[in-house]
C-alpha cells in the first residue's frame, strides 16, 4: 500500500444487543449506525438468543447505512475491523461471520477488537476537521458497562493494563438489578438516574464493601439493597412510590462513590492525573458531575466520552482498528469470537 493512500475501515459491533457499523477514513469517523433492539426490554434484560437473531435482521441495512452515510463504496474499504469479544457468544459470531465473509469478498485484511479496549480509545474518535482535546498518555479509565467495571492504565494506543476489576458482578449490573427491585423498565440504569435528579441523595445509607487494592465487589451491594427495599417495604407497601426520587438518588450516589473511591486510591498511588471514564454508564449524569468536581478539588485533568460513544457503537470498534491496522495487526480468517476476552 502506498504511503498516500486513504485508509478507509469499516468498524462492526455485536457483542450484545446494539447492532452497529461505522466508517473511519485517515483516523476521522465518517459515520456511525446503531440499531438497539427493543425486544428485549419485555423481558427485563437481554436474551441472547434473540439477540443473536436480531443482529442476523439487522447487520445488512446497518452496514449499508454506514456505507452510504460515509459516501463510501465497499471497493474503496482498505479494512474491516470487528468486535472479538468479550461479549454474548451467539451476538459475536453474527458480527464476526459477516466481517470474514466480506473481507473475502473484497480481498482485503481484517481487524479483530478487544471491546473494552474500544471503549477506552472512544476518547480518540474525532469527527473531519474537528480537533478534539484528548487524554495524554498515560492516564487511567475507569470503564463501567453493564458486564464490566475496570481500572485501567493506558500507557499509548495498545498498551493498556488492567489495575483493577470487579471480583463479581459490575456496576451496570447493579444499576439494572437494583431498578428491576424498584418495579422500573429495562433498561434500569437509565431510569435510576433519571429519578436520582429530582431525589436526595443523603436520605438513605449503605455500607460500602470491603476489596483490597484497586478492585470491586458490587454483588454484596445488589443483595444490601433488595433487603432493604424488602425491608422498607414490609413496614410500608408504598415505600418505593413514595421516596422513589431519593432511593435512586441515595443508591446511585453510593455506587458512584464506590467508584470514584479507587479510582481516586488508583491517581495517588500512580501520581497520575490524566483521568477518563468509559463504557455504558459513563453516560450518567451523576458520574459525570462526580467527575467533573473531582477535577476541580485535586486537579485532575478529566475526559468523558460524548453520549453516543459511551454505550455499544461501531465507532469505537473503528478507531481501534485504525490504530492496530497502523501497527500491522491483522487477524486470520479462522480466527473465532471469544465471550472472555482480557485486555
Amino acid at each position: 500500500m502506498s504511503q498516500n493512500k486513504d485508509i478507509i475501515i469499516l468498524g462492526i459491533e455485536s457483542s450484545c444487543d446494539d447492532t452497529s457499523a461505522a466508517v473511519i477514513k485517515n483516523g476521522k469517523i465518517r459515520s456511525n449506525v446503531v440499531t438497539s433492539q427493543l425486544i428485549h426490554e419485555q423481558y427485563g434484560g437481554v436474551v441472547p438468543e434473540l439477540a443473536s437473531r436480531a443482529h442476523q435482521q439487522n447487520i445488512i441495512p446497518v452496514v449499508h447505512s454506514a456505507l452510504q452515510d460515509a459516501q463510501i463504496r465497499p471497493e474503496e474499504l482498505t479494512a474491516i475491523g470487528f468486535t472479538r469479544g468479550p461479549g454474548l457468544l451467539g451476538s459475536l459470531l453474527v458480527g464476526v461471520s459477516f466481517a470474514k465473509g466480506l473481507a473475502m469478498s473484497l480481498d482485503i485484511p481484517l481487524v479483530e477488537v478487544n471491546h473494552m479496549i474500544a471503549h477506552v480509545l472512544a476518547h480518540f474518535i474525532e469527527r473531519p476537521g474537528e480537533q478534539k482535546k484528548s487524554p495524554k498518555f498515560p492516564f487511567i479509565c475507569l470503564t463501567v458497562s453493564g458486564g464490566h467495571t475496570q481500572l485501567v492504565l493506558v500507557r499509548d494506543h495498545l498498551d493498556m493494563e488492567v489495575i483493577g476489576e470487579t471480583i463479581d458482578d459490575a456496576a451496570g449490573e447493579a444499576f439494572d438489578k437494583s431498578a428491576k427491585v424498584l418495579g422500573l423498565p429495562y433498561p434500569g440504569g437509565p431510569m435510576i438516574d433519571k429519578y436520582a435528579k429530582t431525589g436526595d441523595p443523603d436520605r438513605f445509607e449503605f455500607s460500602h464493601p470491603s476489596v483490597q487494592g484497586y478492585n470491586y465487589s458490587f454483588s454484596g451491594l445488589k443483595t444490601q439493597f433488595l433487603y432493604f427495599i424488602q425491608k422498607e417495604t414490609s413496614k410500608d407497601p408504598e415505600f418505593v412510590s413514595k421516596n422513589l426520587p431519593d432511593i435512586c438518588a441515595s443508591w446511585q450516589n453510593h455506587i458512584i462513590k464506590v467508584l470514584l473511591s479507587k479510582l481516586k486510591k488508583a491517581v495517588k498511588d500512580y501520581k497520575i492525573n490524566q483521568v477518563a471514564i468509559a463504557g455504558g454508564v459513563s453516560a450518567n449524569s451523576g458520574l459525570r458531575h462526580a467527575l467533573h468536581q473531582m477535577s476541580e478539588e485535586k486537579g485532575w485533568s478529566v475526559f468523558i466520552p460524548d453520549f453516543e460513544y459511551c454505550t455499544d457503537n461501531a465507532a469505537m470498534i473503528s478507531m481501534a482498528a485504525h490504530y492496530k491496522f497502523l501497527a500491522n495487526e491483522f487477524a486470520s480468517i479462522d480466527c473465532v469470537p471469544r465471550a472472555r476476552m482480557p485486555i
